[in-house]
């Protein structure tokens, strides 16, 4: 148990009760800020207190698992990932939103991110933060940003015997970053994996060879990286801030990244010779002075993509001592300062419609409009109790991508997917 949950020890016995809140490591300096404010803004009603959890999301998950199971009246309040909120709500871990809190909550809250919060028709969670990933690429190398897939694959192989930079960046390794683009190109396809009730949807039409196709041919291509099956978010970043990217698929992090001075970001990247070439020579261009933003690729012409969202929700144990108390603390940790802060210093898109209106909010987040358009056209992962070992399933499958054989991997994906929908509550 971290050292201040049981300094503060929950009882406020010499003082006002203390909420402890769990959550990510990533953004835990803006998150710590937010419980300081709401402490204060409390009136002396509580203090809160952000605890941070491992740094992988799996481990969060795990030890949160195991402190909730075990009644732990330390945890008060719990930053979800999107994943988890079926999941911990079938296993009695985390209390429904009480009807006068949900309805706050919905108030000017994005569609998308209600519905990572949602299960069963009830709202379990509050959306802190959403995320959504875009295409960034090299204007330098792809003056029009590809409309589609076979567009950037098409662009990619060309670049590639022109020897210039042309690698596509995605997650391909084995973890949950694969499964995100398979779900998107699924469902930009027109399918789905599963349905609330675990009825497994993948194989039905064509969605899913048309998506399995996309991902094989990125991975298999002669102009792809190397290295892609084992890729994650932050190898795509700085394989595009090293110049042997030209594309890239990923999350809004890497427009602050490239922004940064090291060693906490990419400082510009490398710099490029006139031809878009790496070069060694200073000839003051860098990566960052080509590097642009545009919709998520379509996998079907004329249509907008589904990308998958992510982000936190905030949610309420069920082994708190002070529930009343984590509902208002969880509407002030989201409030619109808390998520505006959240965006501007850690990169991480707010749930809150009317921040996309604001001018001061879109000069500080300058693809402010893409990702809003992300979102818009949402998708959202099975909201299903099974999603974690549904996850575990098809990315043991999915890996590595360039090995996929789409005329006949469907069928046992389907197979594999139904045997793993029916757990619940359940840690691998």
């Amino acid at each position: 148990m971290a050292a201040a949950a049981i300094a503060g020890c929950s009882s406020g016995a010499t003082g006002p009760p203390v909420l402890n809140v769990y959550g990510p490591a990533d953004g835990a300096e803006q998150y710590s800020a937010a419980a300081k404010d709401c402490t204060a803004a409390s009136g002396g009603r509580y203090s809160v207190v952000y605890q941070t959890l491992p740094k992988s999301a799996d481990d969060q998950r795990l030890q949160l698992a195991r402190r909730l199971v075990a009644g732990d009246s330390e945890v008060d309040i719990v930053g979800i990932d999107v994943t988890w909120t079926a999941e911990f709500a079938a296993a009695g871990w985390i209390e429904k939103l009480p009807e006068d809190v949900a309805a706050q909550v919905r108030q000017g809250t994005l569609d998308g991110p209600l519905q990572t919060a949602t299960y069963q028709g009830a709202l379990w969670a509050a959306p802190l933060n959403t995320n959504t990933q875009i295409l960034w690429y090299r204007k330098d190398l792809s003056p029009t940003p590809p409309a589609t897939w076979d567009e950037m694959i098409s662009a990619s192989e060309r670049l590639h015997q022109q020897g210039l930079p042309s690698y596509i960046e995605v997650q391909g390794a084995q973890y949950e970053g694969l499964v995100v683009w398979f779900n998107t190109l699924l469902n930009s396809a027109g399918g789905q994996i599963v349905d609330e009730d675990g009825n497994v949807l993948l194989g039905r039409g064509d969605a899913a060879q048309k998506a399995l196709s996309v991902m094989q041919r990125v991975a298999a291509s002669p102009a792809s990286d190397p290295s892609l099956s084992v890729n994650k978010e932050n190898d795509g970043r700085l394989a595009m801030e090293a110049g042997t990217a030209a594309f890239q698929i990923n999350y809004p992090f890497v427009y602050a990244s490239i922004h940064t001075p090291p060693p906490d970001g990419g400082g510009g990247g490398t710099f490029i010779d006139p031809q878009g070439k790496p070069t060694s020579a200073d000839t003051g261009r860098r990566v960052v002075d080509e590097f642009a933003w545009a919709p998520y690729p379509s996998v079907v012409p004329g249509q907008p993509a589904k990308p998958t969202i992510g982000g936190i929700n905030l949610a309420v144990s069920t082994t708190g001592q002070h529930k009343d108390l984590a509902f208002a603390a969880i509407q002030c940790l989201r409030n619109r300062d808390n998520q505006l802060r959240n965006a501007v210093e850690g990169g991480v898109p707010p749930t809150l419609s009317d921040l996309y209106t604001d001018p001061s909010f879109q000069a500080k987040y300058p693809a402010w409009e893409a990702i809003k358009n992300s979102l818009d056209n949402a998708s959202v992962r099975p909201l299903t109790p099974g999603y974690t070992s549904i996850s575990i399933v098809l990315s043991d499958l999915l890996n590595p991508p360039a090995a996929i054989d789409p005329a006949t991997a469907v069928p046992m994906l389907a197979d594999e997917v139904q045997g793993a929908a029916n757990s619940e509550g359940l840690v691998p």
